[in-house]
């Protein structure tokens, strides 16, 4: 026998595929994502897939997964506690940007947080040139003294980033040297092994990115392969990248900003095969939703769209990748009254722990999932192996929103829609109409937990004539 095994963590399921080379038999199932440590339900769902098949780890030909974890670490706001070392003089380029504003005409845009405050982000003496060549040595005790002052105030991961170190990196090394001599536990990313590339704001936030989001992702990978290996398999699981190539465990630990993506990227190669088998290749739109957050692509003639750069949750990253948009509307987005007495939908999520209200797990919050219960659009899930409690989400949508609105709780649930198809629909717009294409000339092919709920009312809304919901579309 010789299985092969893929799997995509989410950011509320854990999606399984099982391929059978020798009976060409395909299993899918999905299973709850386990917090904190994500990898323990990777391991649950690969004893299961097993177990289903009569098999062994000795069965195993190959092992790959993506992972939305990145990506939701950094639309959740999530992520490791980060400190900065970078030139003296360049402490705040961080925070002022470049001068291009998100909204044109609106000169009052809020700009997204730091992920690294202010306190946090410290300065040593040192320069090198745009040859490469010392103008400033590296002021190695400033070096140790900054490395003494972040981990003092509790930093678990460290960006460097000095000027011009794609031109030589002997400053970044060095310092990552010092740093691990003194707490050799510490995460230390240089933006020389990152992002070695001009444009030194752009290089910051890569940087900053990584190693915002590079804990949870070694923490994860670490936890997989010491299980994999107690359950006596030698071979290496590859790790699905942003650009849609895999990477191997240590590589995609240190660098990983490149895995941003990685699950989308997976779901717009599926929705490519999926079209194709319909004769609709050509032009697509994807939209992914689960129960996180939706990413929505494009397929034009026939290739999926890339880009160099990216954001997601407002900050740059450079590097290869398929273009996706992602925003945080997932089943299992929060919906809340804000100040001003108006309905908002996420970008919390609740995960899979306590989960939306209606999984009866302990969730209070209403969200996306429970909107659709309560509308009697949803009954259970995992293919009818979970039952969903109409009662627990009349209660959050009642307490939470219909309450505080003075409105009924059917009312409040198909507002609670209105807005997430709002959103939907507005990052399509921007992967469409902002870049000068016309929605109504694709295809939508709508795939993950919560897509065929949702895809037809966002279709509907862009005029885009064809829907195509593929087979098993929960694990695309």
């Amino acid at each position: 026998m010789a299985l092969y095994l893929a799997a995509d963590i989410g950011g509320t399921f854990t999606d399984f595929v099982v391929f059978d080379g020798d009976t060409g038999e395909l299993d899918a199932f999905k299973v709850f994502t386990t917090y904190p440590d994500r990898s323990l339900g990777l391991l649950e769902g690969l004893d299961r897939a097993l177990s289903r098949r009569g098999a062994t780890m000795d069965d195993v030909a190959a092992f790959a997964h993506g992972s939305t974890v990145a990506t939701n670490v950094l639309v959740e706001m999530r992520g490791a506690r980060c400190g900065l070392i970078t030139t003296k003089g360049f402490r705040d380029l961080l925070e002022l940007r470049r001068q291009k504003r998100p909204h044109l005409y609106d000169v009052q845009a809020d700009k997204p947080e730091p992920l690294v405050p202010r306190r946090l982000r410290l300065e040593v003496e040192e320069r090198v040139a745009f040859d490469g060549s010392v103008v400033v040595p590296l002021a190695e005790d400033q070096v140790a003294e900054a490395v003494e002052r972040l981990v003092a105030e509790g930093v678990e991961a460290v960006a460097v980033m000095y000027l011009n170190s794609y031109a030589d990196p002997a400053h970044e090394r060095r310092t990552k040297e010092i740093a691990l001599a003194l707490h050799p536990g510490l995460h230390v990313y240089t933006s020389a092994e990152v992002v070695p590339e001009f444009r030194e704001f752009e290089r910051l936030s890569t940087t900053v990115v990584n190693a915002f989001v590079g804990p949870p992702i070694r923490l994860y990978l670490d936890s997989l392969r010491r299980e994999l290996g107690r359950r006596g398999w030698t071979g290496t699981p590859l790790v699905m990248k942003g650009d849609g190539g895999v990477a191997a465990p240590d590589e995609a630990s240190a660098v990983a900003v490149a895995t941003v993506g990685s699950g989308p990227a997976a779901g717009v190669r599926g929705a490519l095969l999926a079209a194709a088998e319909l004769g609709e290749a050509r032009d697509l739109i994807t939209f992914d939703m689960g129960g996180t957050s939706t990413d929505v692509s494009l397929v034009l003639a026939g290739e999926p769209l890339l880009t160099e750069q990216r954001q997601v949750g407002g900050w740059p990253m450079k590097g290869r990748a398929v273009d996706v948009e992602s925003i945080g509307a997932g089943g299992g987005s929060v919906a809340w009254v804000d100040s001003g007495g108006l309905l908002r939908v996420g970008p919390r999520s609740v995960g899979s722990d306590p989960g939306p209200a209606s999984y009866g797990r302990g969730g209070t919050l209403p969200t996306i999932t429970d909107a659709n219960v309560v509308l009697g659009r949803l009954e259970t899930l995992l293919g009818g192996e979970y039952a969903l409690r109409a009662d627990l989400a009349e209660a959050a949508v009642r307490r939470h929103v219909a309450g505080p609105l003075g409105l009924g709780v059917v009312e409040a649930a198909e507002g609670i829609l209105a807005v997430a198809t709002a959103q939907m629909e507005q990052a399509m717009r921007l992967m469409t109409v902002a870049r000068g294409y016309d929605p109504r000339d694709f295809t939508l092919v709508t795939f993950g937990g919560a897509g065929a709920l949702h895809g037809t009312a966002v279709a509907r809304s862009l005029g885009i004539p064809r829907v195509i919901v593929p087979e098993n579309s929960g694990v695309l």
